[in-house]
Order: structure tokens, then C-alpha cells, then sequence
């Protein structure tokens, strides 16, 4: 496999998986926390895998196929959990867990525009069905309101220059359509000082972010998303989320506070686990994980 699960040690230590449990994997994408929690629950073990990409899917499928426990893999994102997971298994999961990273294959190769590395057409959404009639990045930024978008890279990119890059798109876009990852690089380049070009993160960073969270609808579809793994957990099974910018950590952050001062939660990891120095230095991407688990008591 080639891609890398970021904190793996660390989700086995906190999340525990015993043998003959049942477990969720909410974004299983090519197998890599999948395949290290399935082998730990053995062939008495259970274990469904969500995610909504359809080509990781068919690879997760391959890399799990001579684990002994018995797994599903559902093409379905994770706000889906309580319709597609077997009424009969719920209230009796032991373990949860969601990564809400991107794979460096789903950044740089899936060819739909999240990577500001090479040209390819704006949609920024990894569902299969995404293409036709769906929100995708050049939409947003060839039809949204300026007002709207320096909003949105302001308050999901928490990009300094968000006023400036909104007014660029808008006089962009007049000119010709937006529609490539090149194309907007370009307009973000312009919009910025020069100074801020030549920084270690790329200018086009933030902007890239925002545009990706706002077309997925990721922070509320994970707030959505946590009541409900909360719920199909059995008294002592643990939810752990991997998350990797701040706004991702906030809600992470406050709904388990809330679930330890309702005393229905205790928390495993007092802090959040980040990666060590040698997983940083062999997969850079991971440099901003964080790792938050909690058990349900209640």
C-alpha cells in the first residue's frame, strides 16, 4: 500500500481493538487503519467501512482481502452512519474511527482539483456522482457573490488576504471562467503581495482549503456526524477522531467536552496525540494530524 495511516500506533493504543469486537471505520479510504484494527479483531471480529470514494474503495477491497474478520465496505460518507450500519449492530460497536484527512493519492492524483500541483478541473469533491448538477469549486468561485467568497476563504482558510482574493475571482471571472486548479493559482498569485509568495506554505494554501471544506460541507457534515457515532457506541466503546486544521479540532474538541461534562464521556486522550517526530519526517502530510479519543459511560 502506499498510502500511510497517520498515527497509526497511537489509534491502536487508544481505540484498543480486542478480538471478536465490532468496529467502524467511517473513512476507511485505502485500508491502511482498516487492515491494522480488522487484524486485531480476528476472525470473531466485525468491522464496516465507510467511505465515499469509490476508487479507494476498490483498492481498500484488495489490500483487506485476506484479513480473516468479517468487513463491509459501503460506498457512503460518514453523516450516513445510523441509516446504512445494521440496526442490529447498533448500541453494540466498540470502536469508531474517523480520519478526515485526504490521502496524498486523493490530493495529488484523483484528478479533481485539490492539489494547486498540477491543472485539473475545479471540483474538489471525491463522490462518484459528483460531477453532474452537484456543488463543485468552480461553481463557487465563478458564481458566488465577492461578499460571499472572502466569507468563506476568510472564515475556512482563515486566509489573511481572503478580501483581496474575493476581488480578484470576481474581475477573473469576467475575463473567462475559472476552471482549472492552474487557473485559480494564478488569480491567488495576483491577488497576494509578492512577499507572501515566497513563504514556505504555498500562497494558494488556505484558499485551496476553504474552497475544498465549503464544497464537501465537511465541518457540518462532521458535526452531524458525531451524535450519531456517539450513539450506535455500547457502554466502553470509544470514538476517536483524527482531524487536521483547527476548525476540524474545535468541534471535535467541544462535543467531547460536552459528552465529559454530562458524564456520559471520559476521555482517553487527555490532550490531543500528535505525530512523532520520525512519522513526520517519513510522511510530512501528517505534520498537522491530531488525535482525540473518547469512552462512552453513560
Amino acid at each position: 500500500m502506499i498510502h500511510q495511516p497517520v498515527l497509526l500506533q497511537e489509534v491502536l493504543t487508544n481505540l484498543d481493538p480486542k478480538p471478536g469486537e465490532i468496529f467502524i471505520d467511517g473513512t476507511v479510504n485505502r485500508g491502511g487503519h482498516t487492515l491494522a484494527i480488522a487484524e486485531r479483531l480476528g476472525a470473531a471480529g466485525q468491522l464496516f467501512g465507510l467511505d465515499v470514494d469509490k476508487n479507494a474503495l476498490a483498492e481498500a477491497r484488495a489490500n483487506l482481502a485476506q484479513v480473516a474478520c468479517t468487513i463491509t465496505l459501503l460506498e457512503t460518507n460518514f453523516s450516513e452512519l445510523t441509516r446504512v450500519i445494521p440496526e442490529a449492530v447498533q448500541g453494540k460497536v466498540n470502536g469508531i474511527l474517523l480520519d478526515l484527512g485526504f490521502s496524498s493519492e486523493q490530493m495529488d492524483d484523483s484528478g479533481r482539483g485539490f492539489s494547486f500541483k498540477r491543472d485539473e478541473p475545479l471540483f474538489m469533491t471525491l463522490a462518484s456522482n459528483s460531477v453532474e448538477g452537484a456543488l463543485t469549486a468552480a461553481t463557487i468561485v465563478n458564481s458566488w457573490p465577492e461578499s460571499e467568497l472572502a466569507h468563506l476563504i476568510g472564515k475556512y482558510g482563515e486566509e489573511r488576504f481572503a478580501r483581496s482574493i474575493a476581488k480578484a475571482l470576481v474581475l477573473a471571472r469576467h475575463r473567462a471562467r475559472i476552471m482549472t486548479t492552474f487557473q485559480l493559482v494564478a488569480v491567488i498569485k495576483e491577488a497576494v503581495p509578492v512577499w507572501y509568495t515566497k513563504r514556505r506554505l504555498h500562497f494558494a494554501t488556505k484558499t485551496f482549503q476553504a474552497l475544498r471544506i465549503t464544497t464537501n460541507d465537511e465541518l457540518t457534515i462532521l458535526a452531524q456526524t458525531l451524535p450519531q457515532a456517539w450513539s450506535v457506541l455500547t457502554l466502553g466503546g470509544r470514538l476517536g477522531i483524527i482531524s487536521f486544521h483547527s476548525l476540524e479540532a474545535r468541534i471535535v474538541k467541544t462535543f467531547f467536552q460536552s459528552l465529559e461534562r454530562s458524564e456520559e464521556g471520559s476521555l482517553v486522550t487527555k490532550h490531543a496525540l500528535k505525530p512523532t517526530y520520525a512519522e513526520v519526517k517519513g510522511n510530512p502530510r501528517a505534520r498537522s494530524a491530531q488525535l482525540r479519543v473518547i469512552k462512552k459511560i453513560l
